[in-house]
């Protein structure tokens, strides 16, 4: 059974940067698309990032436009982790992060529903 456990979360000023960890068991990272979502109080989950190979050593990666620029994705085989790097942060970025398992030929990597294995979640908070 694959289980996801993210880390990283605080509380930050606006401007400020954070990198969300989530390490990977019962599975390998390279085996599965790797996302983020989040969810801001009083509204749905939505789709933040996601990375996954694409061919020998490259990878693929999406943003969601909010977050473009601002956001990278990387992944340590070695330590079985994708990390979500987040810098400039604003207050709209506060959320609960989720990170998110789906096998690697998923078509629709934005789409929740997708994705069989979650985390439990870390809260990143940004002041203004």
């Amino acid at each position: 059974q694959v289980q996801l456990v993210e880390s990283g979360g605080g509380l930050v000023q606006a401007g400020d940067s954070l990198r969300l960890s989530c390490v990977v068991s019962g599975g390998s990272v390279g085996d599965y698309a790797m996302a983020w979502f989040r969810q801001a109080p009083g509204k749905e989950r939505e789709f933040v990032a996601v990375i996954r190979k694409s061919g020998g050593a490259l990878n693929y990666v999406d943003f969601t436009a909010d977050v473009k620029g601002r956001f990278s994705l990387s992944r340590d085989s070695a330590k079985n982790t994708v990390y979500l790097q987040m810098t400039s942060l604003k207050s709209e970025d506060t959320a609960v992060y989720y990170c998110a398992a789906t096998p690697a030929g998923t078509v629709r990597l934005r789409a929740s529903d997708g994705y069989h294995y979650w985390g439990q979640g870390t809260q990143v908070t940004v002041s203004s």
